[in-house]
């Protein structure tokens, strides 16, 4: 059964708007650690999408995943240069993005197909911790 996910975005990088126009085709999760969705993301799962602080407006249907282990620099670069344009929408990287990627670990590469607006709704994230950027929910109702 697919899994259901929110995934809240940095709203100054303005994704939310990019995956709903299709020029943002993958999502991209840094971590120094191994963190949500980490092993519990999958084909055919639903990701709900909302700018932090806004309501949930996006949703998408993940067509693939790849996650890397340990890496390095060079490891980075190359994964970063790779999808970037995928992953931002831009030709051009804000150094923020770049500076935010330093050190990380791991990363979880998501595709993305069939991104829909949705009616906007709010989230409650008790119980999630309030720095929590992905949740795994049992059940969303649509309006």
């Amino acid at each position: 059964m697919p899994r259901i996910h929110i995934a809240i975005m940095r709203r100054s990088w303005g994704l939310t708007k990019k995956i709903l126009s299709g020029e943002k085709t993958v999502e991209t999760r840094w971590y120094m650690n191994k963190y949500k969705p980490w092993d519990q993301v999958s084909k055919g799962d639903i990701i709900y999408f909302k700018d932090s602080g806004g309501p949930v407006t996006v949703k998408a249907k993940v067509s693939g995943v790849k996650q890397y282990t340990n890496l390095d620099e060079k490891g980075r670069e190359k994964i970063f240069n790779k999808y970037s344009q995928q992953d931002l929408g831009v030709s051009e990287v804000m150094s923020e993005i770049k500076a935010y990627i330093k050190n990380k670990r791991y990363c979880i590469i998501i595709h993305l197909k069939s991104p829909k607006k949705v009616t906007p709704f709010n989230i409650n994230k008790d119980g999630y911790g309030a720095m929590a950027s992905w949740l795994i929910v049992d059940d969303i109702r649509e309006d």
